[in-house]
């Protein structure tokens, strides 16, 4: 038990250099082996990987020694206990603080307004811990999971319903299927998907990262990521109840979202391909806006997929139930819209229509005639936090040669993992430079080492759906790279360096986000949180106790934390999940006690809400 020691020299910055008490690698291997499964009867993965090896004596004893000026003096142990978070009503086992349907209710459905970020006010703040359903248990492992969810896990039978004949899901036993239909892909998504192989080059690399709009519950990224795409699916929290929670629980990268009046929270040129299969979203209205909002987000090259409505429309009318009149309008505006941005038409046939947006701006010399070409202003393309959509065209960095790809080519992935991403190499980003890139990827092979040592079951798989709080060039993710496992990669729209269109050009997603506010999903959506220098950033900026407690809501039962941070901010850290039913461990910088920058390691605890409206841990 360590006990806290702090400067009397109020000016002085208390710092304290701890090191973990043996054991903390049987800390986890005692966790690993009651850690639920998919059937709740301890999981297998975690057993197997924590017998393999678990070294108890490579971490020294605890060491109160501080290092950094000032007498110390102990605390009183009444000042030192942490605030204890009640659990929530069971009410709240889905909520999602910035999408909450009742409040989403208060605003104009016109343009989707409703389905958009509302967040809630400071006195509207829950600070009570979110409860897991009774019968929670942990996911399946990929792949596994993305074929089959527990029941418990997203007590919901809509879909099941309303998309019964589609193929999207179906309820078996004590869990969901998921057979990889689609509303478009009626023969399943690895045919659809190898016909749009046919035209797209998704087999060798050279488009690594997707947009799918409206994405349902998720089918098309699932089975992407057998030709290693990985794709960024949203959709709304709507009456299709539950579908970006089901594509989470079957480990598959997703937010809740909407095409409505405010930019995606996503760089410009991130994707290499863009996807809707029958998302409802009406392209052609609006001047343009939404294939405007792509063709921000679509690198140059990148392709655009629209499946369904209005495409085929003079063999589909009757069955779609709408006027052909309707339908050929729809799809002039989109045609018409689609030439004004320069995209080319590779495909059309039966239901599918592919376009390809030019390299660069060479070949769209004539629309800078058309008085429908408003251009967007180009150190604008990259900011979009609560920024509003225009009618403007996105535009093509400058090029020197006709076949120069604007904006940089990128190499196929993998290679283009650790290849210099163009946005460095050309200076973009200030403060960063190839030699520092360089660096930061040698600095995150280092740190990954280390989290190896303390949690061995960090890469096995035990964890699936993985978050970076603070991602910075992506390091992190590019040093966890693994069918086993993605990374959502979060920069902070507070961070010094704008960071995240090189993020994508690595070949990894990512989005950006505001901490004072809660993200995008629902509860329970995350395995493992990474959390660096996250509470040095917003210090002062807002309470970490709502960013704790969100980190909470969106960590499954069992999920682990790595904060890595100086010891004085993980000191406040640590006393506030003291109160959160977290189990938590103070390390040492790899590089030894002398370093102020510290790692606390953190398990949730596994307790579910009971029938009689209370909680439970067993």
């Amino acid at each position: 038990m360590a006990t806290k020691i702090i400067s009397a020299d109020s000016r002085t910055r208390s710092s304290i250099s701890i090191f973990i008490v043996v054991g903390l690698c049987c800390f986890f291997y005692i966790l690993g082996a009651w850690q639920r499964s998919g059937f709740g009867k301890g999981d297998s993965i975690a057993v197997e990987m924590t017998k393999s090896g678990a070294d108890c004596s490579i971490i020294s004893n605890l060491n109160f020694e501080t290092h950094h000026g000032g007498e110390p003096v102990t605390t009183d142990d009444s000042e030192s206990k942490p605030k204890v978070f009640k659990p929530c009503r069971s009410k709240y086992i889905d909520y999602t603080p910035c999408q909450h349907q009742k409040r989403a209710m208060t605003f104009p459905r016109e343009n989707m307004v409703y389905r958009e970020r509302h967040c809630p006010a400071e006195n509207e703040k829950l600070h009570c811990l979110i409860p897991a359903p009774e019968g929670y248990v942990t996911p399946f492992p990929w792949p596994k999971s993305r074929d089959y969810v527990p029941y418990a896990n997203a007590p919901y039978k809509s879909l099941t319903v309303e998309k019964a004949v589609q193929n999207w899901i179906q309820y078996e036993g004590n869990v969901f299927r998921f057979p990889g239909g689609g509303t478009q892909f009626p023969q399943g998504a690895d045919a659809y998907i190898n016909q749009l192989a046919s035209v797209i080059p998704i087999d060798n690399g050279t488009v690594r990262t997707a947009l799918d709009t409206g994405c349902g519950v998720a089918s098309w990224g699932a089975y992407l990521l057998k030709k290693n795409v990985i794709a960024m699916s949203f959709a709304p929290r709507d009456n299709h109840e539950a579908q970006v929670q089901f594509a989470l629980e079957r480990g598959v990268p997703a937010v809740i979202g909407v095409l409505g009046t405010i930019k995606l929270p996503y760089p410009s040129r991130a994707f290499d391909m863009a996807h809707c299969s029958r998302c409802l979203i009406p392209w052609g209205a609006n001047d343009g806006i939404y294939m405007m909002e792509v063709d921000r987000v679509l690198r140059p090259g990148g392709y655009w997929v629209l499946s369904g409505p209005p495409i085929n429309w003079r063999n589909n009318y009757k069955a779609w139930l709408r006027p052909k009149e309707e339908l050929q309008e729809e799809q002039r505006k989109i045609e018409d819209i689609a030439r004004l941005l320069c995209w080319e038409k590779k495909y059309e046939q039966g239901e599918i229509a592919i376009w390809q947006k030019r390299v660069n701006a060479g070949a769209c010399s004539g629309r800078q005639d058309d008085a429908r070409a408003t251009f967007c202003k180009a150190e604008e393309t990259d900011d979009t936090w609560y920024k509003n959509m225009e009618p403007c065209i996105s535009p093509y960095p400058d090029v020197n040669s006709p076949d120069e790809v604007s904006g940089g080519e990128l190499q196929p992935f993998p290679k283009r993992l650790y290849a210099v991403p163009p946005r460095v190499a050309s200076g973009s980003i200030p403060g960063v430079s190839v030699e520092t890139y360089l660096e930061d990827n040698k600095l995150w092979k280092k740190h990954l080492n280390a989290y190896k040592k303390i949690n061995k079951i960090i890469d096995s798989g035990r964890y699936r759906n993985i978050m970076d709080m603070n991602a910075g060039l992506g390091g992190f993710a590019a040093a966890l790279e693994s069918p086993k496992l993605w990374v959502m990669n979060v920069v902070p729209t507070i961070a010094e360096k704008s960071t995240l269109g090189a993020v994508y050009e690595r070949g990894l997603i990512g989005i950006y986000h505001d901490w004072c506010e809660a993200f995008s999903t629902y509860p329970r959506t995350y395995d493992l949180i990474h959390a660096h220098g996250v509470f040095s950033l917003y210090k002062d900026k807002c309470d970490a106790e709502d960013i704790l407690l969100e980190m909470d809501r969106i960590l499954r039962p069992e999920g682990a934390v790595i904060f890595r941070d100086e010891v004085d901010v993980l000191i406040k850290v640590k006393k506030i999940v003291g109160g959160m039913r977290w189990d938590t461990k103070l390390v040492d910088h790899e590089d030894g006690p002398l370093v102020s920058e510290k790692i606390l390691v953190a398990v949730k605890q596994y307790w579910v809400v009971s029938a009689e409206n209370s909680t439970s841990s067993q």
